[in-house]
């Protein structure tokens, strides 16, 4: 029976603690042997700790997973993979496949939340792998596996199981059309760090997000290449996302982003055509479609560009997803380019937010940029003026106050 207010007013208060005298170290983390995968996770998994790894289907969620258990089992770890989607015959072709050696690795097919939890307890393994969450069934809940209901229940029972026992548990998750994790939205709120890996499967580049961390900041990323023998790291994304760029193309135009503790350079390509029906289609890949909008908007009325009869694409080269800022001059100086059919220099990179006035604005690390695009050969930047802590040496650097300005400086 449930207690009354008052039955409740008259207990004693929990206990509590002056956070001033609480010593708070850094936290343990455990190297997965994957440095882009412990980049995003803050520096390794912490013990204890209940990580959601999400993405398209087919996009490499399995084939990451299977690399972590496989270079912690390789170490001396024990690793309990559970599965309720494919058999242990099928999980060691997988790991042949990837060229990983199944030693401290252990399997379980099953999809009953407590002979899971219960073999947890038994084995107390160094990590535990269960793809994927959307199979687990709860007996005590009245709902089919995959439901609401079950998936929330069986997140909160796996929390209490790497609480107690300290025992790092990764769940897949499946993602709808709209790009979130399959089950209710409070799953994300349930666990401490969410993961996505994102990418284009007609590319071979995977880029692992982060959306939340409680262990670390959700603005690192981790690079891979999908390549036969699975994913493999990258170190230097800049030299992959321009090894294919052709310089004097008109409509490419190349940026400089920041993510997280580093930067690394990215194609923008557009491609301006005059449009066969009275409402001009726009389009944009790994560009927000509704940012494009508005720069279509800002460049037709403060830089006097006449694009009311023309067909506007923009495309981000390599499959990869921007979203700061930071990329909005190139995107605009990309339309130009294509409009005016007029290649950009070809050792010029430009980065910069454009207001709606037409105005540029500064953004973040700008000298980290610089440094970024001076190392990748370039000679020469645009951007927005701001004042730099130091000049930059062997590179020289172009300042406009408005887009309208960029736009004569480069093309006249």
């Amino acid at each position: 029976m449930p207690k009354s207010r008052g039955e409740a007013i008259g207990k004693s208060g929990g206990q509590v603690e002056i956070l001033a005298s609480v010593e708070a170290g850094e936290a343990e983390r455990i190297a997965s042997g994957l440095f882009e995968f412990d980049r995003v996770l803050g520096g390794g998994i912490v013990p204890g700790s209940l990580i959601l790894l999400g993405g398209d289907p087919g996009i490499g969620k399995s084939t990451l997973i299977l690399q972590v258990a496989g270079r912690l089992g390789s170490s001396g770890s024990d690793v309990l993979y559970v599965s309720g989607e494919e058999s242990a015959a099928q999980v060691k072709i997988r790991f042949n496949r990837l060229g990983l050696t199944t030693k401290n690795l252990k399997f379980l097919g099953e999809t009953d939340l407590n002979t899971i939890i219960t073999t947890i307890d038994r084995e107390r393994p160094k990590l535990v792998i269960l793809d994927s969450i959307q199979t687990v069934a709860d007996a005590n809940v009245d709902s089919p596996a995959g439901s609401v209901g079950q998936v929330r229940s069986a997140t909160n029972k796996f929390q209490e199981v790497a609480k107690m026992g300290k025992i790092p548990i990764i769940l897949i998750g499946h993602v709808t059309k709209q790009g979130n994790v399959a089950g209710p939205r409070t799953l994300e709120h349930l666990v401490d760090v969410v993961l996505y890996l994102e990418g284009d499967r007609y590319h071979a580049f995977r880029v692992l997000r982060g959306a939340k961390n409680r262990f670390g900041s959700t603005s690192e990323v981790g690079v891979f290449d999908m390549q036969s023998g699975g994913l493999v790291e990258v170190a230097n994304p800049s030299e992959i996302f321009l090894a294919q760029r052709k310089a004097a193309s008109p409509g490419s135009v190349v940026t400089a982003l920041v993510e997280g503790t580093r930067a690394f350079l990215v194609e923008i390509q557009a491609l301006v055509s005059r449009s066969n029906f009275g409402y001009p289609q726009r389009r944009a890949a790994g560009f927000d479609f509704n940012r494009l909008q508005l720069l279509i908007a800002v460049l037709m009325k403060k830089a006097g560009l006449y694009l009311s009869n023309q067909d506007v694409h923009v495309n981000v080269a390599g499959g990869f997803k921007v979203g700061e800022p930071a990329v909005d001059l190139a995107v605009c100086l990309a339309i130009a380019s294509a409009l005016k059919n007029k290649p950009m220099p070809p050792e010029l990179a430009v980065f910069g937010e454009v207001g709606l006035g037409g105005e540029l604005r500064a953004v973040n690390q700008s000298e980290k940029r610089i440094e970024e695009i001076k190392k990748m050969g370039f000679r020469e930047v645009l951007m927005p003026g701001t004042h730099l802590s130091e000049e930059p040496k062997k590179i020289q650097i172009f300042s406009q106050d408005s887009v309208m300005g960029a736009i004569r400086e480069i093309f006249g």
